[in-house]
């Protein structure tokens, strides 16, 4: 918020005059003067420090290039044993994200596997996880409603049932949930079309808020796929599909349920790989246009997590075929958080962590990447880090 300056002019007369029966003093007249006493003068306030601010600062200033390059990444490990997960965060990763082959038989299980890939004591490695409910659905103990049901609901009904999953998340030590849809579609075609929460922008926009609402203090909420996969027919996952709006038709349409759930407080927002083309020719993923917007019109100030990289790799464009080019384009573009999810070992497709950082690091080193830029991204994420450190039970600060 702009804060308001105010300068203080302060001066002090201390001349008194002696008046003279009937008249004004004359030149030979005594003019007595009183001194003024001292002004006190109040100390100047000592600035306050936040810190959270302090304490993401001390780290970025004992971190490499390519260790700030590092800790933008989250991957998916393949199953159930902790000793490969751990070793992906000891690269100095911002975390993991959970799929369904991660999943163990129990709540306990699982508590007790995202316990045992903790590193760092300082900055918790996040664990997050796709829980929208309905079809896409990790947890196998998790019954709640999801967006099918919801939507033909009043929006109570989404706060309680997103309330209720962000327990029992946060009982199983996952931080962020990537469960938020935010796009907006009436077309019973659309691949979409089962997972949103609302066939209009009001609708869905009161929901999208609602389930922010029910998260809130428990898990990290996470609107997707900004800017609104339901206008953009196709599927991200095998292509970049298209939406044909203009920027007013967006605004008055799509863009109501992110912005419900930036004012609601969300703490992440995930781009998708989809192209506006009356915005931008760049998937909004790489686009610094979209990115410019999300911050400077919707107001967002949380981290911004591209959908799974992995995606965009895989959908036979050869123009985002090397998955370096592809994360040190979405850095720049304005992403935090780098996203790498396909449900298999990223290392199948030639996606290493110390390559991804190497490519980064290299690009700030040449002066195509700003290194404000990584260090901007670098701060979002640790500050998120450190405070699912503070918010996590098991390690009071």
């Amino acid at each position: 918020m702009p804060r308001t300056r105010v300068r203080l002019l302060a001066a002090v007369v201390g001349t008194a005059l002696a008046i003279v029966s009937g008249g004004c003093a004359s030149a030979g007249d005594a003019i007595t003067t009183t001194p003024s006493p001292p002004r006190s003068v109040p100390p100047s306030p000592t600035p306050t420090i936040d810190p959270l601010t302090a304490w993401v600062d001390a780290r970025l200033e004992s971190m490499t290039l390519e260790q700030k390059a590092a800790s933008l990444i989250m991957g998916h490990v393949p199953g159930v044993d902790p000793a490969p997960m751990r070793a992906f965060v000891e690269q100095g990763t911002a975390g993991l994200i959970l799929m369904g082959d991660n999943m163990p038989a129990t709540p306990a299980e699982l508590a007790s596997l995202t316990a045992a890939v903790q590193v760092d004591p300082e900055a918790r490695a996040l664990i997050a996880i796709d829980e929208e409910g309905g079809i896409v659905t990790r947890l196998p103990w998790d019954a709640l409603p999801g967006a099918e049901d919801l939507r033909a609901a009043p929006p109570q009904a989404t706060q309680d049932a997103f309330a209720q999953r962000a327990a029992l998340l946060e009982a199983s030590g996952v931080d962020v949930n990537f469960g938020i849809v935010a796009d907006v579609t009436d077309d019973p075609g659309s691949f979409i079309f089962e997972r949103v929460l609302g066939t209009d922008p009001r609708s869905a926009a009161d929901r999208v808020a609602a389930a922010v609402t029910g998260e809130h203090g428990t898990v990290a909420s996470t609107l997707k796929h900004f800017p609104g996969h339901g206008a953009a027919p196709g599927d991200s996952h095998s292509s970049v599909p298209t939406a044909p709006l203009a920027f007013d038709d967006w605004r008055s349409g799509p863009a109501l349920p992110f912005q419900a759930g930036v004012d609601a407080g969300a703490e992440l927002v995930m781009t998708g790989h989809l192209v506006y083309p009356a915005i931008d020719a760049a998937p909004a993923s790489l686009s610094p246009r979209w990115h410019e917007i999300l911050r400077e019109d919707l107001g967002f100030e949380g981290v911004v997590v591209t959908d799974d990289l992995l995606m965009l790799q895989h959908n036979g464009l050869p123009e985002y075929a090397d998955p370096n080019e592809n994360a040190v384009r979405a850095v720049a573009a304005g992403a935090d958080l780098l996203l790498y999810a396909l449900p298999a070992d990223p290392a199948e497709f030639g996606i290493s962590v110390p390559g991804l950082a190497a490519a980064i690091a290299d690009a700030v080193r040449s002066g195509r990447l700003p290194q404000a830029r990584l260090d901007e991204a670098a701060a979002q994420v640790l500050a998120l880090r450190r405070t699912a450190v503070a918010s996590d039970p098991a390690n009071p600060e």
